[in-house]
């Protein structure tokens, strides 16, 4: 698929300047993006009740909006590529915020899916993807720490937005709540008129062809185990997070303080992700930065299962203090290790087809994680398939990296020593 377009150089990456107001917009986009469907959760008991559903139900929620953030990525890569950022940012503003207000008017929960699930991620969608292609695109030398600022956007918004959710779900009931968070997420259309382009420089009058989608960037071995890595990171990663509310009302734990939980992984994850960010932005951990993110997937792993026995308040406020810290560290790095591996160019084209691929075990994992709970009526299977599935991706990258990453760099290395030698034999 191509279209006809004047072939353009784009000036380099500012690393500063207005670059700062497209970090900003990002940080927003990032926030509303990640947090949005974990927060929602804070309205799932009051949705059970209303609709006589259970927790597997409710889950269906927020596993759709990011199923939708994760598998419109396609589309967001060929609109982007056709129109811009800017065009499809404020198309996207306008869906997120009127999928949530014609949700505030359902009637059963299968409405539900399809107001605040379809419409409202497929706006995310089109919202988040294009920020962060601003971002590659104003950022070089300090995109680790770009991308690590933007990504605290998710803890800054899951701290506001699930007391928030909490407080409106107790004046004004969740159709209430849901009204006023369709107008908070107008906000998305701010961010995109922001997100000037960089201007061009024309070197050809001649029109040259310019791929819309580009599948090539699946010959990429690098990108193929990372895709595989983040297929069973996202069937666990998001699954304490969406039912930790519901899990901590149920032992009894009044709504306000449940609802707090969120906020605290939100307080610690602000400060994780920056300082993840920095961390990766060092010389000497940059080049090793698929193994840096493996240790953070395990870190997050092995929290999910060390705190499966938890069931007092004081356990859950530990467990979310350690959940806080790695989950940052795998959001700071997540998106730096996918740039590090296709580079500027590819990465709009291999963002969109990571997420789509990805897009069907992130619509599997919290279902499946509430149905375990409806059967069984036991918290812990969760936090165990959750945790099994972290480290199982944190082992597996680390091991593919250094299988069949540095071996065949190693190798490469040696032949092109071997060239070298042949063509300037020693006299």
């Amino acid at each position: 698929m191509g279209i006809i377009v004047e072939d353009r150089e784009t000036v380099g990456a500012p690393d500063g300047g207005w670059g700062w107001i497209v970090l900003l917009g990002c940080f927003v986009i990032t926030g509303f993006s990640y947090a949005f469907p974990k927060a929602i959760s804070v309205y799932f008991k009051e949705l059970m009740k209303e609709f006589d559903c259970g927790y597997s139900d409710t889950a269906w929620i927020s596993s759709i909006i990011l199923a939708m953030l994760y598998g419109s990525g396609p589309i967001s890569s060929i609109m982007v590529n056709k129109f811009g950022c800017r065009p499809v940012m404020l198309v996207g503003g306008f869906l997120a915020s009127g999928g949530m207000i014609i949700a505030s008017f359902s009637t059963n929960i299968i409405q539900l899916y399809l107001t605040a699930g379809v419409i409202t991620g497929l706006g995310l969608a089109l919202n988040f993807q294009p920020s962060l292609i601003m971002l590659g695109s104003y950022f070089d030398k300090r995109r680790p720490l770009a991308n690590g600022l933007a990504a605290a956007g998710s803890p800054v918004f899951l701290s506001a937005l699930s007391p928030l959710g909490q407080l409106l779900l107790n004046h004004y009931g969740w159709k209430g709540g849901f009204l006023i968070t369709g107008g908070l997420l107008l906000n998305c259309c701010a961010c995109g008129a922001i997100m000037r382009p960089l201007k061009c420089k024309e070197r050809k009058a001649i029109p040259s062809k310019k791929k819309l989608l580009d599948f090539s960037v699946l010959a990429d071995l690098g990108l193929i185990i990372y895709i595989i890595a983040k297929c069973i990171v996202v069937l666990g990663l998001f699954v304490p997070t969406i039912l930790l509310v519901n899990y901590a009302k149920d032992q009894g734990v009044p709504d306000q303080d449940a609802a707090f939980l969120l906020s605290i992984i939100g307080f610690i994850d602000i400060f994780a992700r920056p300082t993840c960010g920095i961390v990766a932005s060092l010389k000497w951990i940059r080049p090793k930065m698929s193994y840096f993110f493996s240790l953070a997937l395990l870190f997050n792993g092995l929290t999910d299962v060390c705190s499966a026995t938890n069931t007092d308040y004081k356990g859950l406020v530990i467990f979310c203090v350690f959940f806080g810290l790695s989950y940052g560290m795998v959001g700071a790095l997540q998106f730096e290790v996918l740039m590090g591996i296709v580079g500027k160019s590819g990465f709009s084209s291999a963002l969109g087809l990571v997420l789509l691929i990805e897009a069907v075990a992130v619509l599997i994992g919290p279902p499946s994680a509430g149905y375990l709970v409806d059967k069984y009526k036991n918290y812990e299977l969760i936090f165990y398939m959750a945790g099994g599935e972290l480290i199982t991706a944190g082992i597996f990258l680390a091991l593919a990296s250094f299988i069949f990453i540095s071996r065949k760099k190693h190798k490469d290395t040696q032949q092109k020593h071997h060239g070298d030698v042949a063509i300037n034999p020693k006299r």
